[in-house]
C-alpha cells in the first residue's frame, strides 16, 4: 500500500473545473424554435455539442442509436455529435426539415427552405406562440481540449425539471431574441454558463459515468499532479519533480497515476501539450516557435515531430485545415 502524502503542497483540483478547461463558445449558433404539432426536424449538422431547453410544451429527441428521450417544459437535453438525431412532437412524425452542417436548412428531399420558416431575430418554426418552444444552442467547432469534455458525456443526456432548476432560463429566453451590439458575445457566454450549470447537475448524479482522468482529479495525490500539469504545461516536468511536489515516491506516483488515469504522467502531459498546441494553432496567429514554447517544447521542430506522430499531420497542415 502506498504511503499517504507527506505534505499538503498539493490540493485536489476541482474536477468540473478541470473538465471544462479549454475552448469556449465563439460564434455559437443559438435560436428559439417554435412549433405546432405535428412537427419534426432531422438534425445532421455534425455539431460536437447541442443544448436543447424546452420552455413550453414537449418534444422527443430521437437519436439514430440509443434511447429516445421525452422532454417537457423545464427539461434540458445535451446531444453529443456528430451522430444525427431527430426532434419531434411524436416519435412517429416524419421530418419536415433537415438541418445540415453550417446550419443549412432544407426540405427532407433536399430542396432549400429559403428562409420560409424564419420568424424574426434568431427565431424559427411555425409561429411565435407555437405549442412547443425550445431554446437551442450549438457549438459549431470542436477544439482538441474540449474533446475531453465530449468524451465524458453520453451521446444524449437529459435533465428533467425535478432534478435541476436553472435560473438562467428566463435570461437566455430574453437575450436570444435581442439584436444589439455585442449580442453574439453575450449569447456565447450564456451558452457556456448554461452548459456548465447542466453539467454540474449531471455529474452530481450517481449514474453519470465520468472518464478516468476526471475521477482522478478528486484524488489527493493524482488530482494535485493533474492540476500542476494542466496549469503549467510548459514547465520541464519530470516524474521525480511531480512526485516531490506530491510528497510521494516516483514509483508510488507512477503506479497510482497510471492506475487512476489510465496512462503514465509523462504520456498524459504529452497529450495535454499537443491538445493545447492544436487549439493554439487553430485560434491564433502565433508562430510555430511561439506555440512550441507556450506548451513546453524547446523548438518548432520538436513540436512538429511530436504533433505529426499523434495527429498524423504537421502543425502547418493542421492549421491550414482548421482555417
Amino acid at each position: 500500500m502506498d504511503a499517504p502524502p507527506r505534505s499538503n503542497t498539493l490540493r485536489p483540483g476541482d474536477p468540473l473545473a478541470g473538465l471544462l478547461e479549454g475552448p469556449r463558445a465563439r460564434g455559437a449558433f443559438m435560436t428559439r424554435a417554435c412549433f405546432d404539432p405535428p412537427w419534426a426536424v432531422r438534425v445532421e449538422d455534425r455539431a460536437p455539442l447541442t443544448v436543447m431547453l424546452v420552455v413550453r410544451g414537449e418534444a422527443w429527441v430521437l437519436p439514430d442509436r440509443g434511447e429516445r428521450t421525452r422532454l417537457r417544459a423545464g427539461d434540458l437535453a445535451i446531444a453529443r455529435g456528430p451522430d444525427p438525431y431527430t426532434c419531434a412532437d411524436d416519435p412517429g412524425t416524419a421530418p419536415q426539415a433537415l438541418i445540415l452542417p453550417g446550419q443549412e436548412c432544407r426540405h427532407p428531399d433536399g430542396r432549400p427552405l429559403n428562409g420560409s420558416m424564419d420568424l424574426g431575430v434568431r427565431t424559427w418554426g411555425d409561429r411565435l406562440d407555437g405549442a412547443t418552444v425550445m431554446l437551442i444552442g450549438t457549438y459549431p467547432m470542436q477544439g482538441e481540449i474540449s474533446g475531453r469534455l465530449l468524451d465524458a458525456l453520453p451521446p444524449l443526456l437529459a435533465l428533467t425539471s425535478d432534478v435541476w432548476d436553472c435560473p438562467l432560463t428566463p435570461y437566455v429566453a430574453e437575450e436570444i431574441v435581442r439584436d444589439e451590439p455585442g449580442q453574439e458575445v453575450v449569447l456565447d457566454r450564456l451558452l457556456d454558463l448554461l452548459v456548465i450549470a447542466a453539467l454540474r447537475a449531471w455529474f452530481a448524479r450517481p449514474e453519470a459515468e465520468a472518464p478516468a482522468w476526471y475521477r482522478a482529479l478528486a484524488d489527493p495525490v493524482v488530482g494535485g499532479v493533474l492540476r500542476l500539469l494542466q496549469d503549467d504545461p510548459a514547465h520541464p516536468w519530470t516524474v521525480a519533480a511531480l512526485a516531490a511536489k506530491a510528497g510521494v515516491s516516483r514509483a508510488a506516483l507512477a503506479r497510482r497515476f497510471t492506475a487512476l488515469v489510465g496512462e503514465p504522467p509523462m504520456t498524459y502531459l504529452t497529450g495535454w501539450r499537443l491538445a493545447l498546441a492544436a487549439d493554439r494553432l487553430r485560434d491564433s496567429e502565433d508562430t510555430l516557435d511561439a506555440v512550441a514554447r507556450r506548451v513546453g517544447y524547446g523548438s518548432a521542430f520538436a513540436l512538429s515531430t511530436a504533433f505529426k506522430r499523434v495527429y498524423g499531420v504537421s502543425p502547418v497542415e493542421y492549421r491550414g485545415r482548421s482555417a
